[in-house]
């Protein structure tokens, strides 16, 4: 297993209320899963190759971009907007949440991308800040350099409450208060973040 190649990915820490009760967006893996099953985690995932290729209705932020691209690995050709725009994916493809702008698509829209390209929005990724990244150990089954990367709820271009358009990846989404998000069954790097 120690050879086990290391994907890059992005995991979005969607907050609510940040200057009041701070609540994050968080949902259960299911017990099938490969990688963390049970566990409650944030929206995230693997970078998919379509994402390089997304045009973003704006982009990260400086120093954010940067520090993305100081944070890679080695080997890796993925740069700050591909990481941003899979972070966006993955909320999208988890929680049903759109982080975008109303606008149509320039070109061809990746296979990936269609049901987000649907609702009539473009990726926006100026909400986003990059807080944190984290390398799976060596050993397990599935690796992954995440970054992590927090934003505001009121970034969002849809309802923060309505999960109707969420795949079946993670189960019980809610939004946790930070003082109890401790209590679930985290994976450590989750606590840690």
């Amino acid at each position: 297993m120690s050879n086990v190649p290391i994907k890059d990915a992005a995991t979005i820490i969607l907050v609510r209320n940040p200057e009041d009760q701070p609540r994050v967006l968080m949902g259960q893996r299911g017990s099938a899963a490969a990688f963390m099953p049970d566990k409650f985690v944030f929206p995230g995932g693997a970078v998919d190759p379509g994402d390089a290729a997304v045009p973003l209705s704006g982009p990260i932020s400086e120093p954010c971009a940067s520090r993305l691209m100081d944070a890679r690995q080695p080997r890796s050709d993925v740069d700050a907007n591909a990481l941003v725009a899979a972070a966006i994916r993955e909320l999208w493809e988890e929680a049903g949440l759109v982080l975008g702008r109303a606008g149509q698509w320039p070109g061809r829209v990746p296979p990936c991308w269609r049901s987000f390209a649907a609702t009539g929005h473009v990726p926006d990724g100026s909400a986003l800040r990059f807080v944190f990244r984290a390398i799976t150990p060596a050993g397990r089954p599935r690796r992954f350099d995440a970054r992590f990367l927090v934003a505001d709820a009121r970034a969002l271009a849809t309802d923060p409450d309505d999960f109707t358009a969420a795949t079946d990846e993670l189960s019980h989404l809610q939004w946790v208060d930070l003082k109890e998000a401790r209590s679930f069954d985290l994976p450590f790097i989750t606590e840690v973040v």
